[in-house]
């Protein structure tokens, strides 16, 4: 494998690697949300549709070189006059040539996958903070309306006490008018 194809293998098993921690529960939304926030990568951010691109387009270069590849030895002429060396050369250079579309297919595959869990983790952490917020704003409204249910109940219970008491006082007027 040349040294180019190395290079693109081992940004494939990078990939992988970060893949990986984003998918398995390693931390959770809001830890990831605030290593997605850190100034290292605010900084990396403004740039990273550029990286992005220019990773992509990369990638995308090396892809259609390994197409090439695959067109070119694809076409062999089986005769029977063929040595069985240059055969096996010749499928040894395919099999090169599809080995590098995969591993170039699979790499653009994989920075898409990564660029858009990156988002739904970020969207995600969002979420869970608006739904801790919404719980706790629920929390003291139900609160707050229990003491203002509380407070009606008690002012009913003076009303009827006070209601009694008017009642007694009209009672007790009518039985001293009465003596």
């Amino acid at each position: 494998m040349s040294l180019v194809w190395t290079l693109i293998a081992g940004f494939l098993y990078a990939e992988i690697a970060v893949v990986l921690l984003l998918v398995l529960p390693v931390a959770s939304p809001y830890k990831w949300n605030r290593f997605f926030k850190s100034k290292f990568l605010a900084m990396l951010a403004r740039q990273a549709h550029l990286y992005f691109f220019l990773i992509m387009g990369v990638l995308v270069l090396f892809l259609l070189d390994a197409i090439r590849e695959m067109r070119k030895y694809s076409h062999h002429d089986h005769s029977s006059d063929v040595h069985l060396n240059v055969e096996m050369q010749h499928s040894m250079r395919l099999f090169r040539a599809q080995r590098n579309f995969y591993i170039s297919g699979f790499a653009i595959f994989l920075v898409l996958v990564i660029r858009r869990l990156v988002t739904l983790i970020s969207t995600q952490a969002g979420l869970l903070a608006q739904s801790e917020a919404s719980m706790k704003q629920a929390a003291s409204a139900s609160a707050a309306a229990k003491s203002l249910m509380a407070e009606k109940s008690t002012e009913k219970a003076k009303e009827a006490t006070e209601d009694e008491t008017l009642g007694e006082i009209t009672k007790l007027k009518d039985r001293i008018h009465e003596l």
